[in-house]
């Protein structure tokens, strides 16, 4: 007996190589860019229809999740966050891999969140296939405006990503951390400020 062969969407949210142009990708895009311009176009509305939107878009989603429009994503699918999450203005979540959040995390204005990745040589990437990574973020984390989380990338928790950085590499629990590639500028003790 042969196996049966696996479908795009399951190679890609195993981490495997995939074809993006697969037609059950694009309708599950699509049907996410319609739910986001559904959400997007809803501010002046009440939040009892944004928080249906959302929950139809998202994978999971905790009490109190608020995303302030315009919000962007893959397929809203393979995201994931816990209780009393907040997106700020313009954010972008590549969510080709699973994003998950804990409980209280603060997202700045134009945060982007990428789990989509590609070959690195050339003549591969010709080849139109891209693969992704999981993206984890722990509670009471705190995402400065303009940073950017790169795939495979795990935040611990009561971290702090400063502004404007780009995180290349995990950050562990308790850690202020900034620049280009951001690194450990302190710890952070239990209950501190930044």
């Amino acid at each position: 007996m042969t196996p049966k062969a696996r479908s795009e969407w399951e190679k890609m949210i195993s981490g495997e190589l995939y074809d993006p142009r697969d037609p059950q990708l694009t309708a599950r895009r699509r049907r996410a860019r319609e739910l986001l311009r559904h959400y997007n176009s809803s501010a002046e509305t009440k939040r009892s229809r944004r928080d249906r939107i959302l929950r139809q878009l998202l994978g999971s989603a905790g009490d109190d999740l608020w995303i302030e429009p315009p919000f962007f994503c893959d397929y809203g699918t393979n995201i994931r966050v816990g209780h009393d999450v907040f997106f700020n203005f313009n954010c972008v979540v590549l969510d080709v891999a699973e994003v998950t959040m804990g409980d209280r995390v603060f997202v700045g204005p134009a945060v982007q969140i990428y789990t989509a990745d590609h070959l690195r040589e050339a003549a591969a990437r010709g080849a139109d296939l891209e693969f992704g990574l999981p993206v984890r973020i722990g509670s009471d984390v705190w995402i400065g405006g303009g940073a950017l989380i790169l795939p495979g990338v795990s935040i611990g928790s009561r971290s702090v990503i400063g502004a404007g950085s780009v995180v290349t590499r995990d950050v562990p629990d308790d850690a202020l951390v900034a620049g280009n590639p951001a690194r450990i500028i302190r710890e952070l003790g239990q209950g501190e400020d930044s």
